[in-house]
C-alpha cells in the first residue's frame, strides 16, 4: 500500500508535471471509483492545476475555482505518467486524467477495487479528507508523545491510525517498531519517556530515510511501481 514516502514522491512527480497546465478532461472507465456525486468531474475540464498537495494517503490535485480530485490509492491503485504523444503501456486504467502535456492514468491491480475517487469543491469539504492524523515532519517529541499517549493503545496501532498519526500503514510501521527496538504489542502508555523518545526519532528517520530513497529512485522520472 502506498504510504507517507511513496505518497508524497507521486505528489512532488504530478506537481512537477501538471501545476500551471490545463486539465483537459477526466474519463472515468469504471464508475465504483468516483464515490462522490457533485460536483461531476466534467466541472474540471478546461481549468487549470493551481497546486497538489498529500492528505494523510490520500493526493489532492486541486484546480482554478477550488476545485479538487482527491484519490485514495488503498493497497493495490498506482498512478501512471504518459508525456504528450508518448504511447501509452497496455494496462487497464480505471480514470484517465488527460492535461494539456501528458496523460495521468490510475490502475489497481487485484480483483478487489478499493481505490477511490472523489471531486470536491472549496477547503472545508477538502479537509473532510483529511483524517487528521499527525504530521511526523512537523512535530516535535513532546507533540509526538502527546499524540501517542492520548489513548492506550498498541504501538502497531498507534502508528497505523491515520487519526493518529498521518500517512503510515503496515510496512513503515514495522520497520519503524524495529528500529526502535520496540514490540507492536507493547501499550502506548506503558512505555516511558526515553522509549518514546526513542520511537519518535525512528518513526521520523524512516519515513525521511525512505522519502529520500523514493526520491533518489525516481529522479526526473515519475515514480516506478
Amino acid at each position: 500500500m502506498p504510504e507517507l514516502p511513496d505518497v508524497s514522491v507521486y505528489v512532488d512527480a504530478i506537481a512537477a508535471r501538471v501545476v500551471g497546465h490545463r486539465l483537459e478532461r477526466v474519463t472515468i472507465a469504471k464508475p465504483f471509483l468516483l464515490r462522490s456525486f457533485a460536483p461531476s468531474p466534467q466541472e474540471l475540464a478546461g481549468r487549470v492545476v493551481r497546486e497538489v498537495r498529500r492528505l494523510g494517503k490520500r493526493i489532492a490535485i486541486g484546480v482554478e475555482g477550488e476545485l479538487w480530485l482527491v484519490l485514495h490509492l488503498m493497497i493495490a491503485g498506482r498512478l501512471h505518467w504518459y508525456a504528450a504523444g508518448k504511447a501509452r503501456k497496455r494496462r487497464v486504467a480505471l480514470a484517465t486524467f488527460d492535461f494539456d502535456n501528458g496523460s495521468l492514468t490510475l490502475t489497481e491491480a487485484g480483483t478487489k477495487r478499493r481505490a477511490s475517487l472523489y471531486v470536491v469543491a472549496g477547503a472545508p469539504a477538502l479537509a473532510a479528507h483529511d483524517p487528521g492524523g499527525l504530521e511526523v515532519a512537523d512535530a516535535t517529541a513532546a507533540t509526538f508523545a502527546a499524540r501517542i499517549t492520548a489513548a492506550n493503545h498498541t504501538l502497531k496501532r498507534a502508528l497505523t491510525d491515520p487519526r493518529i498519526l498521518s500517512g503510515i500503514g503496515n510496512a513503515y510501521s514495522d520497520e519503524i517498531l524495529h528500529r526502535a527496538r520496540l514490540s507492536p504489542l507493547a501499550f502506548t502508555r506503558s512505555i516511558g519517556p526515553a522509549e518514546l523518545d526513542r520511537l519518535f526519532e525512528a518513526t521520523r528517520g524512516v519515513l525521511e530515510d525512505w522519502t529520500a530513497r523514493l526520491r533518489e529512485e525516481a529522479a526526473a522520472d515519475f515514480p516506478k511501481t
